[in-house]
């Protein structure tokens, strides 16, 4: 098969496809990572093939001049199911979303990868959810079109959500953004928008499923396998540690894209400095380098792979991104997620509280109190850690990216 993959043009969304890729181009298919030209490195540094289309957003200066926008109503996901929102709001929600998030990301890489697709000819094509630019390709190749979720799939609800309080209002209320903006950007490639362009014809989960949303769509399920780029397991991480040992990161894509963590590093790592524990901040070079004095009990390192950290840790203190909070299900670590609530994060959050495997709280109610509480609750409690084995034996569970592939050979055998 000829396979195309299309993401949004972030790092941490590509990490999410790569084992995918790998386990197709091992099987010996042909595979190509279409994104922008900023993201080539990244991918060619992956070992697969980049295909660069269009040219580089701009949303990264946007975030930057809007720290805030994470927490903006319009930019929480998680509370757009049946009878949580109501019409306004929603029409609202795509009103401010479709120009100033899936357009900004989108509109620089249509047009190549739709003539990408025309010239190569895919037989499949995996999306990142909000990549349709890789829809659009999808539907102008005549391609199986496969979403791999990076969230909690509440862009999918909210779109079930929509068009179900769409058809509720009079006639002359029912706008639609979303399906105006992919008429408008398809119509050069004869491509019109209807709920299958917006969905797949299938979506891949790789939430263990007790964590997962209700769903009409047509799921497939995937196991979680974290790549985090350049790895090193490091000596000092294979012998198990003396003292339960607490991971505290907070990833790059704040600092990256919104000029800056949401939480102090140097807060957290006072908070637990009397705590007869082995902390491990695991920090970008420039984070490290600008952290200063830290406490006895504190060890900060760069270049240290998550999924070489994890599976010695008792517990993980995290902004609640996907990539963090998925290798610490699959690694079976109870979980602090002290985050915003941009995209899926506050659903993710509490349900993994409701799952008994963690604790979440918001940035702005974070103090070093409430750090120091928390993580003496999630070490002291033995069902947190119950719990997290219970989600890590249910990940374990499901099937590989190997698994994966026979499965998506015979969903285009069969199309």
């Amino acid at each position: 098969m000829r396979v195309l993959f299309a993401g949004l043009s972030e790092k941490s969304h590509l990490y999410c496809m790569v084992p995918l890729a790998w386990a197709l181009t091992a099987a010996g298919h042909e595979v190509r990572m279409a994104s922008t030209p900023a993201l080539t490195d990244v991918i060619t540094g992956t070992g697969l093939a980049a295909a660069p289309v269009g040219r580089d957003h701009g949303v990264h200066e946007a975030m930057a001049q809007a720290r805030g926008s994470q927490d903006e109503e319009f930019a929480n996901w998680s509370r757009l199911g049946p009878g949580e929102v109501d019409w306004p709001s929603l029409r609202s929600r795509y009103e401010i979303s479709v120009p100033y998030g899936f357009a900004l990301y989108n509109d620089p890489v249509i047009d190549d990868t739709a003539a990408l697709a025309q010239s190569w000819k895919p037989h499949l094509v995996v999306c990142d959810p909000l990549a349709y630019a890789g829809a659009i390709a999808a539907r102008v190749s005549g391609a199986v079109d496969v979403r791999l979720l990076w969230s909690a799939d509440v862009y999918g609800r909210a779109r079930r959500t929509y068009v179900d309080l769409m058809s509720q209002v009079p006639p002359d209320e029912r706008v639609d953004p979303l399906a105006d903006w992919l008429d408008k950007r398809g119509a050069p490639f004869g491509v019109s928008c209807d709920e299958e362009l917006i969905n797949g014809h299938y979506t891949i989960d790789t939430l263990p499923p007790s964590l997962r949303l209700p769903s009409a769509l047509q799921e497939l399920s995937m196991r979680y396998v974290p790549y985090n780029g350049a790895a090193v397991w490091w000596d000092w991480l294979r012998e198990a540690p003396e003292r339960p040992r607490v991971c505290v990161t907070f990833g790059r894509s704040n600092a990256e894209a919104y000029g800056g963590d949401y939480v102090s590093v140097p807060e957290v790592l006072g908070a637990l400095a009397g705590l007869d524990i082995e902390v491990v901040a695991a920090l970008p070079p420039e984070q490290r380098a600008a952290l200063g004095d830290i406490p006895a009990n504190a060890r900060a390192v760069e270049g240290v792979a998550l999924d070489t950290l994890l599976p010695s840790c008792s517990a993980i203190i995290h902004h609640g991104g996907w990539g963090t909070y998925s290798t610490a299900l699959v690694h079976a670590v109870p979980q602090l997620a002290l985050s915003t609530k941009v995209a899926d994060l506050e659903w993710r959050g509490q349900s993994l509280e409701r799952a008994g495997a963690g604790i979440f709280a918001h940035h702005s109610e974070v103090t070093a109190d409430l750090v120091l509480r928390h993580t003496r609750q999630i070490l002291d409690d033995p069902g947190f850690a119950s719990a997290a084995r219970r989600l890590g034996d249910e990940s374990a569970a499901m099937p590989s990216p190997r698994d994966m592939v026979a499965t998506l050979e015979q969903l285009v055998a069969e199309r």
